[in-house]
């Protein structure tokens, strides 16, 4: 939609950007785990079942009995910043901010748990921004993620009063970012040759596709652009998708079965997950740590990790670039007024 133009006192405001990732539970315990699963997989855009079965399912199995063995996981990972996708996240909204430069301002979101989607816009607003530009760290599109992100903050604003805000588009493929992974894997490559190389991101149920989402093309044009970016050859690099949950049919191949049949013919793989902005559960301790012993008990000498974006300085740059692009973008219009 295309909105009214930005008045003066408006343009003459500090512009604010407002980063926004998933969350993540407040604390590694069973019951902050729960509260967190709870909200997030009570959004119906995350799950798309009948809702009266979906809340007993998910009230009577999934909750009692996913919470304690989840939050072990998380305590594996837990620093004493706390969370790691939080912790990155505001090691990135410290660095965007001065990239950015004057009149700009900076805040963090999550969808689900804290900082709030609605804490983050106070944020803003108490500093005087009247516009602000979402920024999904989510660079491929999915109803799943920026999707329950607009519905979120479309909300928020019929909620209260606050800034403008509009939605920065998806870029799965936006030069910037691929360049940013680019250079960030190059430091992976640097320490020593592979012999495969992996591209795992989030899977997502194939009824979805099949529905629309855009996720599954996002995500082939993000794994096509990077090869490209490094030069691999078409038999040197492989798209897989991990962290299936629940039954039915997933996005594939998964990572699960990928990783251990490289083994046999790949003794060095490199593993990067450019759908992850910020390092958490999935890339830490899914792929860092039980993918890890799978190769190795397949046969496999090294599963190297890359580190993901966080707030690697290429990474911070390219979002600079990227959040001016969409801010001066004419037919980025609104996506919530404040009072409407």
């Amino acid at each position: 939609m295309s909105g009214p133009p930005v008045s003066a006192t408006a343009a003459a405001a500090p512009r604010g950007v407002l980063l926004v990732n998933l969350g993540s539970p407040a604390e590694p315990t069973p019951a902050a785990v729960r509260a967190f699963l709870d909200e997030f997989l009570g959004d119906p855009q995350v799950v798309d079942l009948s809702p009266p079965l979906w809340w007993a399912i998910r009230k009577g199995i999934v909750l009692p009995r996913r919470s304690g063995p989840v939050s072990e996981l998380y305590a594996s990972i837990w620093t004493p910043e706390g969370s790691p996708l939080i912790a990155n996240g505001r090691r990135l909204e410290r660095a965007l901010g001065p990239t950015l430069g004057d009149g700009w301002r900076v805040a963090l979101g999550m969808r689900y748990g804290e900082p709030s989607l609605s804490g983050g816009l106070a944020e803003l607003a108490a500093a005087g921004c009247r516009e602000v530009l979402a920024v999904p760290l989510f660079p491929q599109a999915s109803g799943t993620t920026t999707g329950t992100i607009e519905t979120a903050l479309r909300r928020l604003a019929r909620a209260s009063a606050g800034p403008r805000v509009r939605l920065m588009p998806a870029y799965p493929d936006h030069p910037a970012f691929v360049r940013a992974l680019a250079v960030s894997l190059r430091e992976q490559l640097a320490e020593g040759p592979v012999d495969h190389t992996l591209f795992s991101l989030h899977g997502l149920p194939e009824r979805y596709v099949r529905a629309g989402d855009p996720y599954r093309e996002h995500c082939e044009r993000t794994a096509r652009s990077l090869a490209r970016e490094l030069e691999l050859a078409d038999e040197a690099w492989t798209l897989s998708y991990q962290s299936k949950f629940g039954p039915g049919a997933w996005l594939g191949p998964s990572s699960e079965s990928i990783v251990p049949a490289l083994a046999a013919r790949a003794p060095r793989v490199l593993v990067a997950m450019p759908g992850f902005a910020a390092d958490c559960l999935e890339t830490l301790e899914e792929v860092g740590v039980r993918l890890a012993e799978s190769f190795r008990a397949a046969g496999g000498r090294e599963l190297r990790v890359a580190p993901c974006l966080n707030d690697h300085p290429a990474w911070v740059e390219a979002l600079a670039a990227m959040v001016r692009e969409a801010w001066d973008a004419p037919e980025s219009g609104d996506l919530a007024r404040a009072g409407s």
